[in-house]
């Protein structure tokens, strides 16, 4: 029974208020009111304000088929012609029928007409258009889509709380632009109906837990007019469905990677993106002109997005703004898109319209095939890599993809890369750069066959022709010879290694460089080669003049079954004509070019370049000759097989295995520059691979455990006040020389600066040897003196090298004033007086060895000393270390100690601070640390700058 008090109890405000509202959605709304180029639109959006502008460009269409980049349009021409302009839509005449005109009376008297876009229009008139791009026309394609504001209904406690997003009442204007995911914007266009909405529930923003069903009826009333995000089900005349849970990786470019931000879709990608796992259980939406309803799992959601951020670890070290997350580079950003693919159907991937990366499975060396031939004198490969079912890959073209990887992805057409481990990616990029594209294939030294094991050996799918089947078996085969009995010598233990490895790849028919640290004995392992082959016939050794009586006598006293046959003196033909097997004919490299066609004649069955880097420079005409003898086996012995830049390197190995390292060009291109000049570790690892068969170095420190100690110590000799204005004189005159031939050729140039820089050397040595019958004394002199006198006076014996013979003369006159003993060796030096003075200094006769550093730097044994003074620092420290080793080799009893004077404050300094970077070219190659290149003119010319000569 219905009391009068019932009758008349005043309804609640809630209940009141929610009739309103359901009164409020039934409500009708009014209905709202191929070309050469086209219209496109660039959105500009500021985060903070939510503030939205837009500006047309006008594409066309090049010759290409491709579109512009597009010009600005006129605000103006819009709006008098857009209705006739070609290549416009309807939806872009729509669009321009928002642009107003107005006179602006702050320009003057008669003011200025101003065109502008009515915002509140436009933005909405241009919603679902195809063509709008994000802050320029190179940027996103982005969507634009009409939205309605949201009501989130929740249950908090014993009530049910209304809360409005956004609120209409706090925008400044008609239209709200909002950022949903990267690419898709928000356009809110509030209405009357949205302003009552807003305060209505304002009004009724708790409601008690008996109004549910009242609020159910709400929902339904209210989901045309605004999407619902609801703890309570509703929506009875809404089509319900079970919402998606499955997470959307949302990808944008961003820097030179990308943007990921996770989302869920509970309607699918036309309807609303959410946060995974937050906001209401039950969303209303209107999809296509239909009322849907989702039922969100918010636990499933959130288990699903932690599921696939899991399985993307590389995700960990991202920074992460707004909930997204930031990868700034290609190769980081592939990975994490292989980690996303790898997700399968537990993630969605959506891209920008226009903007997508394509990342196949990753492959192995399973994926990839070989078959290998001989041609001519190459052996060639053809191959393909198989990425799947669909798509294969051809070897010449993958090779070719390879400068443009991005980290271990290959990219293989528009936006598409594959994956490959980054062990066959190393090896792939080892194998182009041992080899050059051919025909439909690559080919490659039979050589580089060795520096290819690891790639061929890993292929299950690799087929060669019998010539690739036979190369590889002589490669394997054991080879272990003894040391010829015929050898009178007790070889250590590594020597047995070098004579072993010289035997190997003798046996293989190609050469090798015995690349042993100076006083390790090359040339007896070199004898011992020689003598495996001796029997078949002569023999060749072209060495320095300075050794030539070291072969000759090492030959005697280890190789006694060989006949040493000094090529030079009397008929030289009538030489070559009576030549026997176990002659070994030695010759010296200045003869070498003259009688280069006599030599030719013969069938080496081995040479012997002893102290190779004589051929260092491919353009004399040693080298060239050199490059002309014929032998069955080739060797190079030098502690320096670089002494300047790898260009040397590659004239030794042209003349011991033409074509392992291909033409200079490819050299330069391929090792050369991106070593020296860029630091390229790659580079410098695949260059030791590919040569690392062929040579063999060890260190002194490494096999000789009994040899004494060596102390280097760089003395620096300070200028007197005299010698620092000379120097610093002759430095400003050299500057402005140099100036003054500005604009000549870079060659000439080059040698300009030499040729003033070798003046101040030899200022620094001494005056008298830029100024003749000076009497400014020589600072430099004074201090070896002072050097001398200590050493002799504690019975020392020292070794004096100089690169300038006239500095030598100088120094002769010092020691002949004060009585001191010498003996004397330079270029001019006969080679029977060579002898007789190294003899007659090993037996004890002179205090010092006076030697010009090229004439004395290699092939000499003066272990009777035991200190080196270098007078003068070269360029290349590896010619100072072979003459220091003169006295520092076996045989050696006493610490050895090596000073390097040096004038302070002086091109002499800049020098020496150059040996370390010169040291490390070599090292980089035959050691595995990072290469410095040549020193280019600019860089000679600040050396001089630099060199400011002490205080003055």
């Amino acid at each position: 029974t219905v009391s009068m008090v019932d009758l008349v109890q005043p309804e609640p405000v809630w209940e009141k208020t929610l009739k309103a509202l359901i009164t409020l959605g039934t409500r009708t709304a009014a209905a709202p009111s191929d070309t050469q180029q086209r219209l496109v639109w660039v959105l500009n959006y500021s985060q903070v304000s939510g503030y939205g502008s837009i500006s047309p460009k006008l594409q066309k269409m090049s010759k290409k088929g491709t579109w512009t980049k597009g010009r600005n349009v006129a605000l103006k021409n819009l709006f008098e012609n857009s209705h006739t302009m070609e290549g416009l839509t309807s939806q872009d005449q729509i669009v321009c029928k928002s642009i107003k005109c107005e006179q602006d009376r702050d320009y003057g008297y008669y003011g200025r007409v101003e065109y502008y876009f009515d915002m509140a229009t436009a933005l909405p008139a241009l919603a679902g258009h195809p063509l709008i791009f994000l802050g320029e026309v190179e940027g996103p394609l982005v969507e634009l889509v009409a939205a309605d504001p949201e009501i989130r209904i929740a249950r908090e406690g014993g009530t049910i709380t209304l809360h409005m997003e956004p609120d209409p009442r706090e925008m400044d204007g008609e239209i709200l632009l909002a950022r949903e995911t990267p690419t898709r914007f928000k356009i809110y266009r509030f209405d009357d109906d949205h302003h009552l909405m807003a305060s209505l529930i304002e009004k009724c923003s708790t409601i008690p837990a008996q109004g549910e069903a009242l609020v159910k009826k709400t929902i339904d009333a209210l989901s045309s007019k605004v999407t619902i995000q609801s703890d309570i089900a509703g929506g009875q005349g809404a089509q319900e469905i079970a919402g998606d849970a499955t997470p959307h990786a949302l990808i944008m470019p961003w820097q030179e990677g990308i943007s990921i931000g996770f989302r869920v879709a509970p309607f699918g990608p036309k309807g609303p993106y959410f946060q995974p796992g937050q906001g209401g259980r039950t969303v209303l939406a209107r999809i296509d002109d239909k009322n849907v309803q989702a039922a969100r799992d918010l636990a499933l959601e959130e288990a699903n997005t932690e599921a696939v951020l899991a399985a993307c670890p590389r995700l960990d070290f991202m920074d992460s703004i707004l909930d997204d997350f930031q990868v700034d580079d290609p190769a980081t950003s592939l990975e994490v898109l292989l980690e996303l693919k790898a997700c399968g159907d537990g993630v969605v991937l959506e891209w920008p319209k226009g903007e997508r990366f394509r990342v196949r499975k990753e492959v192995s060396f399973d994926s990839l095939s070989l078959k290998i031939k001989k041609e001519k004198d190459w052996f060639k490969a053809m191959g393909e890599l198989k990425i799947d079912k669909d798509l294969t890959v051809d070897l010449k073209n993958l090779l070719g993809a390879l400068d443009n990887r991005q980290g271990r992805f290959i990219p293989l057409e528009d936006g598409l890369f594959v994956a490959v481990t980054n062990d066959l990616r190393k090896r792939l990029e080892e194998f182009k750069a041992f080899s050059e594209a051919h025909g439909k294939g690559v080919r490659f030294s039979p050589l580089a066959a060795l520096a290819l094991e690891d790639l061929t050996d890993n292929l299950p799918k690799v087929s060669g022709d019998k010539a690739w089947k036979a190369h590889c078996a002589k490669f394997s085969e054991a080879v272990d010879p003894e040391v010829p009995s015929t050898l009178q010598a007790s070889l250590r233990e590594y020597q047995t290694a070098g004579f072993k490895w010289l035997a190997r790849l003798s046996h293989w028919n190609v050469g090798a460089c015995l690349a042993d640290d100076m006083g390790l004995g090359k040339t007896i392992q070199a004898l011992a080669a020689i003598l495996l082959r001796a029997g078949k016939g002569p023999s060749l050794v072209i060495a320095p003049v300075s050794v030539i009586g070291n072969w000759e006598e090492e030959c005697r006293r280890f190789a006694p079954t060989l006949n040493p046959v000094h090529f030079g003196p009397g008929d030289r033909t009538k030489t070559i004509d009576g030549l026997q097997p176990f002659d070994l004919v030695i010759t010296s490299y200045g003869l070498l070019p003259l009688e280069v066609d006599l030599l030719s004649g013969v069938q080496w069955q081995t040479l012997v370049l002893d102290e190779a880097q004589a051929i260092k420079n491919m353009h004399t005409q040693r080298s060239k000759a050199a490059m002309k003898l014929p032998a069955r086996f080739r060797i190079a012995t030098t502690g320096t097989p670089m002494e300047n830049h790898l260009g040397e390197l590659w004239n030794l190995f042209n003349f011991l295995n033409p074509g392992l390292l291909g033409t200079h060009k490819k050299f330069t291109e391929r090792f050369a520059l991106p070593i020296e000049r860029d630091n390229d570790r790659a580079a410098g690892n695949q260059l030791r691979k590919l040569i690392r068969p062929f040579i063999l170095r060890r260190v002194k420190s490494e096999v000789l455990q009994e040899l004494p100690a060596k102390t280097e110590v760089t003395m620096t000799v300070e200028m007197s006040r005299e010698e620092a204005h000379l120097y610093e004189a002759q430095r400003q005159r050299a500057l402005e020389t140099i100036a003054e031939a500005e604009g000549g050729e870079a060659g000439q140039r080059h040698m300009q600066i030499l040729a003033e820089i070798m003046k101040l050397r030899r200022l620094c040595c001494n005056p008298a040897l830029l100024v003749p019958g000076t009497d400014i004394p020589s600072s430099k002199l004074k201090v070896f003196g002072d050097i001398v006198g200590e050493l002799l006076a504690n019975k020392h014996k020292a070794l004096v090298f100089s690169q300038f013979v006239d500095h030598l003369a100088l120094i002769r006159a010092l020691l002949d004033e004060r009585g001191i003993t010498y003996q004397y060796l330079d270029g001019s030096t006969p080679l029977k007086k060579r002898k007789e003075r190294i003899k007659k200094f090993q037996e004890g006769e002179g205090d010092l060895f006076l030697i010009s550093l090229k004439a004395g730097g290699y092939g000499l044994n003066l272990t009777a000393a035991d200190y080196v003074i270098h007078m003068d620092p070269w360029w290349n420290p590896a010619v100072e270390d072979q003459a220091s080793d003169r006295a520092h080799r076996i045989g050696q009893q006493r610490p050895v100690t090596v000073y390097r004077l040096v004038v302070g404050g002086s091109i002499e300094e800049q020098i020496v601070a150059l040996h370390k970077e010169k040291r490390d070219l070599a090292t980089s190659i035959l050691a595995g640390t990072d290469a410095s290149g040549k020193v280019s003119a600019d860089e000679l010319l600040g050396l001089l700058k630099g060199s400011k000569g002490g205080d003055m």
